[in-house]
């Protein structure tokens, strides 16, 4: 395959041998959300956005497994650098309670969570943050930035969290999420968890986030409210919305939570697990909106979890945090090192920014069915006029051999790879294009 002229060909979507995968699979596993009946032939040809099923068809992939693979397929910025590497055993170690290393600090043989930390650090040093904590993924950092959190309030009693949001599938996370009843029902919820609305609203304020002159979040915090903010351990938020419909948020939303967190003194958790690492056009989301995080925690692009923040936040006394198999493994840490090392070395950030600007000037929006398309950097969305017209979108696109992602009540969202070219863009387009004008003439 060569990245350059390949396109996407559909002769038999889900056939004879992605189905029978399909089956064995589903024997044995526990029912869970999968996205599309596509199965990956992991010995097939692939780079970049393309992408063979065992049934030889090409896909043009614009999920990027829900942001989890930044470069797309075997890339060749991340698979030339492993490649100088013979593998070692044990690769899954105590990443963060085991010390590992070869050669020195400053140039080491073998990259790996010493070098990935540093360069976390390096990449947040504008919010003041020089501590990381790594884990296996996003749910483990938002619990770890959680328990850094409690640990450093004095009388912890409560923490905020916003109406759609998702931050995980753990019981703790889960007390954080409201995107679906689906996630959450019947699962236990942390003691002290309060929900303010998310304020996506252009122009006047129709989601209730502002109560008269003051916000929920002041007349909750503020003189006269039932909550004393010395007990308030955090605030937690999306720098914008994922599985909740890849809502932006508002400037006056987002500039009144980092004054509330300023003001009262309360830490702003920033879940950059699907925003982060480049995806937005800027290192982190948050570089985009007035507020400032105190912890910021990371995941899927990254290869491993981490929670990032200021050194006075997190808990001198040792075992407070830790993780026998924490950092994910050691080939994990060495691919995050050089997933940020490719984002600087081509200029991925700029390219994210053009890329989805690009890509959301070629949609077609002039269907009635199409009620909003936007972006920020390569996080893109487009809203439909009903779920299951966004399904069918979807279901139309694969059709033509672009995989895409559904979020929300009617949102479809769009991730690229951050090296995504202005020929895939343009290639990706025209087909959704084709998709929608399918789906809006039935």
């Amino acid at each position: 395959m060569h990245r350059e002229t390949a396109e996407p060909t559909v002769a038999d979507r889900s056939g004879e041998a992605s189905r029978e995968w399909i089956a064995a699979h589903q024997d044995v596993a526990a029912p869970s959300e999968y996205s599309h009946e596509f199965v990956w032939d992991v010995t097939g040809d692939a780079e970049g956005p393309f992408v063979t099923d065992l049934d030889g068809n090409v896909m043009l992939d614009f999920t990027c497994h829900i942001g989890a693979a930044p470069l797309g397929y075997n890339n060749p910025k991340i698979l030339d650098k492993l490649r100088e590497f013979d593998l070692v055993d044990p690769l899954k170690i105590a990443g963060q309670d085991f010390y590992f290393g070869s050669g020195t600090v400053d140039d080491p043989e073998f990259p790996g969570s010493t070098q990935l930390m540093q360069k976390l650090t390096e990449a947040s040093s504008q919010y003041g943050m020089d501590t990381v904590f790594l884990s296996n993924s996003g749910a483990e950092a938002i619990e770890n930035a959680m328990k850094v959190a409690y640990d450093h309030c004095e009388s912890p009693k409560y923490g905020i969290t916003f109406t759609g949001a998702f931050h995980g599938r753990t019981l703790g996370t889960l007390s954080l999420t409201r995107a679906k009843s689906v996630y959450t029902r019947k699962y236990p919820e942390l003691a002290g968890i309060r929900e303010v609305p998310f304020c996506a609203c252009e122009g006047a304020c129709e989601c209730g986030f502002r109560a008269g002159d003051d916000s929920r979040l002041e007349t909750l915090l503020g003189p006269g409210g039932h909550i004393d903010p010395a007990e308030v351990a955090f605030l937690v938020m999306e720098p914008i919305q994922g599985v909740g419909g890849y809502r932006f948020p508002s400037d006056e939303f987002a500039r009144e939570v980092g004054r509330v967190s300023a003001d009262y003194d309360i830490p702003l958790i920033v879940d950059e697990i699907q925003t982060g690492v480049g995806r937005s056009g800027s290192m982190w989301a948050s570089d985009h909106y007035p507020f400032d995080p105190d912890i910021i925690t990371s995941a899927k692009a990254l290869r491993v979890g981490a929670t990032v923040g200021r050194s006075e936040l997190f808990p001198d006394e040792k075992n407070r945090l830790g993780s026998t198999w924490g950092g994910g493994d050691v080939i994990a840490a060495m691919q995050g090192v050089f997933t940020l090392e490719a984002i600087e070395e081509h200029d991925l950030l700029e390219n994210a920014t053009e890329r989805g600007a690009q890509l959301v000037e070629r949609l077609d929006t002039h269907h009635d069915c199409v009620e909003d398309a936007r972006n920020l950097g390569l996080l893109v969305a487009v809203d439909y006029d009903a779920k299951q017209r966004r399904d069918a979108v979807v279901e139309a696109a694969l059709d033509r051999g672009v995989l895409t992602l559904g979020c929300g009540a009617r949102t479809l969202r769009l991730l690229p790879p951050l090296d995504v070219t202005e020929r895939e863009i343009d290639l990706g387009a025209r087909l959704l294009n084709d998709a929608v004008a399918e789906v809006a003439d039935d």
